[in-house]
């Protein structure tokens, strides 16, 4: 039941790439680093990605590009010094693969390497961008919507859920964005008759403290807002979610393939996928001014209807034919 699509904005014609194995001159290689908050393994999905992007374009490593790869392992504090080291090894391109944060990391690090964003939060509220047409300086890339999104969530979960008054919502106020992600969630839980209770986690060790305050706080579901903490200890949060029969909510696929309830979001992969077009441009001799940041106009609804079922839920039918994907 795989009806996934990733559509991009008209500007996204601007960028097509043939896709040739001449992407590089003979004998050259480019060196590109990434940085991610995340560790190897949370970050598996999104590289593979990236990396099917690149080799779609004629790219491999070892033969025309090096790729530096950096984890932050979910500590948002050692971004800074991940991206400074990458620029030291001469790269000629940087990955942002994160978030606003990571973003802001690579932009502290250097004013002159073309940086490709991946999941930035308004990108021109957040100063990286003049314009998404016309970015201008040394950044550009794609952006997410989230904050767009958190109502719909909310709306979506309160269909598979109807009789639900309370929601816990874990999130990082390390993470600015999020902040805005849990505001625009308690207008909508206004408008739904729902009670949101904040969980606030900015390091991995709070978490056994945070479930224990969501089981005193009596929620009935759990929406988890994205950062570096809760992604790269989805597996934890789940299993945590298992044990207490507790209906999750999730931005993206992957923790729902692992064992989440839903999830509405962008499709990362593809995202990623996508951003080994603009390294390619960039790789070309392309200025990131020139290149206009593109947005996702299309998102993905998962259902996960094993563990539906092991929480005794049923999912009505009409959500699961509006579902991009029904995990069975």
């Amino acid at each position: 039941m795989d009806r996934r699509r990733f559509l991009l904005t008209s500007l996204a014609g601007a960028l097509a790439a043939p896709l040739a194995a001449g992407a590089q001159a003979a004998g050259k290689v480019s060196r590109i680093g990434y940085l991610s908050p995340l560790s190897p393994a949370a970050d598996a999905t999104r590289r593979e990605g990236f990396q099917q992007g690149l080799e779609r374009l004629g790219y491999r490593e070892g033969q025309n590009i090096a790729i530096e790869y950096r984890w932050a392992e979910g500590k948002l504090d050692r971004q800074d010094d991940l991206a400074a080291e990458l620029v030291r090894l001469k790269i000629d391109v940087l990955l942002a693969a994160g978030g606003n944060h990571t973003v802001r990391a690579a932009k502290k690090a250097t004013a002159s390497i073309p940086i490709v964003m991946t999941a930035a939060d308004d990108s021109v509220a957040s100063g990286f961008v003049t314009s998404l047409a016309r970015p201008g300086g040394n950044i550009t890339g794609l952006n997410t919507q989230t904050a767009d999104l958190a109502p719909k969530r909310l709306e979506l979960l309160r269909e598979v859920l109807p009789s639900i008054h309370r929601v816990a919502v874990l999130w990082n106020p390390a993470v600015p964005e999020r902040a805005i992600d849990l505001k625009n969630t308690q207008v909508a839980a206004r408008t739904l008759h729902v009670e949101i209770q904040s969980v606030e986690v900015q390091r991995p060790e709070d978490l056994d403290d945070k479930f224990m305050a969501m089981v005193k706080g009596r929620a009935e579901a759990l929406v988890i807002l994205p950062d570096p903490v809760s992604n790269t200890h989805r597996a934890k949060i789940i299993e945590f979610a298992t044990k207490k029969r507790l209906p999750t909510m999730f931005t993206q696929r992957l923790p729902v393939d692992a064992g989440g309830l839903v999830s509405y979001g962008t499709d990362y992969e593809a995202l990623f996928r996508r951003a080994a077009i603009f390294v390619d441009r960039i790789l070309r001799g392309t200025k990131p001014a020139d290149l206009p940041v593109e947005q996702p106009t299309k998102f993905e609804f998962v259902i996960n209807l094993k563990t539906a079922k092991a929480l005794g839920l049923t999912i009505p039918p009409s959500l699961l034919l509006r579902a991009d994907q029904v995990i069975e």
